[in-house]
């Protein structure tokens, strides 16, 4: 999730050809803490480990703030950015902002729409990718089926990084 700062370009919001935003969505459901278990490798990730992304209402948008832990420099890397639909709430498909004036797209393409317990993320392009669940470990079987629909959609599975969320990392800042 920290990877969509080095991503963000004005305008740069679209949806992948060939894939649709979750319609059905519940933003107030997606809100809360989501952990990275899988994506796709970008500068801004580099390097990170227990990466999580916490979402809270902010008005009509939401508050993002993304957390990563930096194990060579023996700290944590925080990104705070804002989120708005780019149509109705109920598409999961939103614009997000770290760095104003640039932005990005945000588009939840599959989803646990039973229980909100896992979540495909994709960018601009398939060269964005993230598995998204709402524990720090997930079952493997589950995440082996979620990462192969993933490559299914034209995302390059040979390419995914399995974040490492093993241990307890030092709090500060």
């Amino acid at each position: 999730m920290l990877s969509l700062i080095g991503t963000l370009m004005i305008g740069c919001t679209g949806v992948p050809k060939g894939l649709e935003p979750v319609r059905g969505f519940e933003p107030d459901r997606y809100l809360g803490t989501w952990y990275e278990i899988a994506r796709l490798d970008h500068r801004f990730e580099r390097g990170l480990s227990h990466i999580s992304a916490d979402y809270q209402r902010d008005g009509d948008a939401i508050k993002i703030v993304n957390r990563g832990y930096k194990a060579a420099k023996g700290e944590w890397k925080e990104a705070n950015g804002r989120a708005t639909f780019l149509g109705e709430s109920d598409v999961a498909s939103l614009r997000v902002v770290f760095q104003w004036p640039f932005a990005g797209g945000y588009h939840v393409f599959q989803l646990d729409k039973e229980n909100y317990q896992w979540a495909m993320v994709t960018g601009p392009t398939r060269g964005y990718f993230w598995l998204l669940s709402r524990t720090p470990q997930m079952d493997e079987a589950l995440r082996e089926d979620l990462l192969a629909r993933a490559a299914d959609a034209g995302f390059a599975r040979d390419k995914f990084i399995i974040v490492d969320h093993a241990g307890t990392p030092p709090e500060g800042e």
